[in-house]
Parts: structure tokens; C-alpha cells; sequence
């Protein structure tokens, strides 16, 4: 059986892609779509390299989602589940054309995506946090879990979208925008996925921002791992790229922990503030050497000593 050839791929590519919410464009107007099926050019779509730009929106949305009650955020995530298990059979095409998958593979690809969307859906309802028994009385000690900001993701060719869904169905029910850099080999298959995302977070009166797409190579993904407003970064690529991003990754990791420990510190020294009271002296009970019971001085060390 012959291969298609680039125009029967472009045009199969641009019909299902509008079934998708997305336009394909002429070559040149934006980042370019490719098959390695022929190795040929099949148009472009329409996008950013604004990494500043992306950030800066989903910090917007970060603002109100991060109050919005956690089964609410998993409103978007269902109704993404629900617009991936009806369009399952197009975003498989397009993956199947921009990766050169079979069509088994890019259907499974998407049914990962929604079973990670199912999985976090129930999570949403089971964002618990521990009630603890404490020695104070009238005084109630729990654990409570934060949202932590936009998160960055960066996803590699061969998985073009379900590494992108494993980490945004969690982070959004968590309430944390994503920021997402896809390969630059499968920017069709990216547009689709975040068109959809953004018509599930438009259905259920989700702020924009909630999804940012930013494409480009190596520099945009550097500039991700550096950015300051992205406090977590999910990296998935080759060894090489493993090997560039984890210095900068790890760098800026251990920055935001210098920043946590000084400020669990500054909670601590007001906590010292607030409960300092006058060290108390007097005798208790201990265990002697012969295993019966010894007055303890618990005086301050500076006491005269007594005679022998």
C-alpha cells in the first residue's frame, strides 16, 4: 500500500483539526506543522514564543482559581474528559499524522488522557488534609494543602499529549494554571489538545489563563526552567535536553527552598515571640543508676555549688 502523499496528509490534517477547534494555516504563519510520514510541511497553526506573556496570564488566573473550591476545578477536568472521549478518533489522527504513530497508538495515547482525567476528577473531592492531636487545650492542629502557582510542562515528540494531561488534570484540580512548551515536532497535535481545554474551562466559567500553550525549541524551554513565576517545571525529553534543564531546574529548586526555610523561620521566631515565658526551676523525678527514683535540680546550671 502506498504512503499518502504531504497534500492528501495536509488535507486530512486540516479537516479533522477544524473538527477540533483549530485552523490550519498557510506555511509561514506561524510554527509549522510537519509529518514524518513523507517528511514534508503541512501548513502551520497559529501561536506564541512568549514565554513572559504565558506566564503572566496564568498568574492572572492563578489569582482566582487558587480560591475556587477544589470540586469545582474538577468541573473543567470532567468536561475535558468528556470533549476527549468525543473527539477521541480526530486527536488520534492528528497524532497519528504529526508523530507517525499507528492508529492503535494514538487512540491509546488519548485514552490515557482520559483516564488521567477520570483519576482526577475523584482526586478533586479527596484533597484531604490530616487533623492531628495536640497537648493545648481549646486548640485544634490540621494540615492543609496549598495551591503552589503556574506550573510549567514540558513534553517530548513521542507522547505529544497524554504527558501534557498527566501533569495539567492534576495541577488544575489542585488549582494550579499550566504553562505548557510542547516539541516543536507536533505543534498541530498541542493546538488541538489546548483548544479543547480551553472551550472545557469556557463551558464551566473557568478564568482564562487556565491553559497556556507556548511554542518553540531549545531557548523557549530554557526560558521556562528559568522563569521565576513558574515554581514547579515537569521536564520530559531526551538525554541531552535531561541534561541542559536539570542544572537550571535544580538551580531554581533549590532557590525556592532557600525561600521556604527563611520564611518557616520567621514563623518560628514569631512563634518564640508569642509564647516566651520566664524559665521555671524546681526538682523532678528521675531514674537513678540503681534504678529507683532520684531527685532531679532543675535549677539553673550558674547555682553555687554544694558542699560534698
Amino acid at each position: 500500500m502506498p504512503l499518502p502523499t504531504t497534500q492528501a496528509l495536509s488535507d486530512r490534517a486540516e479537516r479533522t483539526a477544524a473538527k477540533l477547534g483549530v485552523s490550519l494555516l498557510p506555511i509561514g504563519a506561524g510554527p509549522t506543522v510537519r509529518t514524518p510520514i513523507t517528511g514534508g510541511a503541512l501548513g502551520s497553526v497559529a501561536g506564541t514564543d512568549s514565554v513572559d506573556g504565558a506566564v503572566e496570564r496564568a498568574t492572572t488566573a492563578f489569582a482566582t482559581w487558587r480560591s475556587t473550591p477544589a470540586p469545582r476545578r474538577g468541573e473543567v477536568i470532567r468536561r475535558l474528559g468528556e470533549l476527549l472521549r468525543e473527539h477521541q478518533h480526530e486527536l488520534a489522527e492528528i497524532v497519528t499524522i504529526e508523530t507517525g504513530k499507528i492508529r492503535s497508538e494514538g487512540l491509546g495515547e488519548v485514552q490515557e488522557m482520559i483516564d488521567i482525567c477520570e483519576f482526577a476528577v475523584g482526586l478533586s473531592r479527596q484533597l484531604y488534609g490530616l487533623t492531628i492531636a495536640t497537648e493545648r487545650t481549646d486548640h485544634r492542629l490540621a494540615e492543609y494543602w496549598h495551591p503552589l502557582g503556574p506550573v510549567g510542562v514540558i513534553s517530548a515528540f513521542n507522547f505529544p499529549v497524554a504527558v501534557w494531561s498527566w501533569n495539567a488534570a492534576l495541577a488544575v484540580v489542585c488549582g494550579d494554571p499550566v504553562v505548557w512548551k510542547p516539541s516543536d515536532k507536533t505543534v498541530l497535535a498541542s493546538a488541538a489538545t489546548i483548544a479543547l481545554a480551553r472551550r472545557a474551562a469556557a463551558e464551566v466559567g473557568a478564568p482564562d489563563g487556565l491553559f497556556e500553550v507556548v511554542f518553540g525549541g531549545a531557548d523557549t524551554a530554557r526560558a521556562i526552567a528559568d522563569h521565576d513565576g513558574l515554581p514547579l517545571v515537569s521536564a520530559t525529553g531526551s538525554t541531552a535536553m535531561g541534561a541542559a534543564l536539570a542544572p537550571r531546574l535544580a538551580g531554581q529548586h533549590a532557590g525556592h527552598q532557600q525561600e521556604a526555610r527563611a520564611r518557616r523561620q520567621q514563623r518560628r521566631d514569631r512563634r518564640a515571640e508569642c509564647n516566651h515565658r520566664p524559665r521555671r526551676t524546681g526538682r523532678h523525678l528521675r531514674r537513678g543508676r540503681n534504678g529507683r527514683p532520684t531527685l532531679h535540680d532543675t535549677a539553673p546550671a550558674h547555682r553555687a555549688p554544694q558542699p560534698a
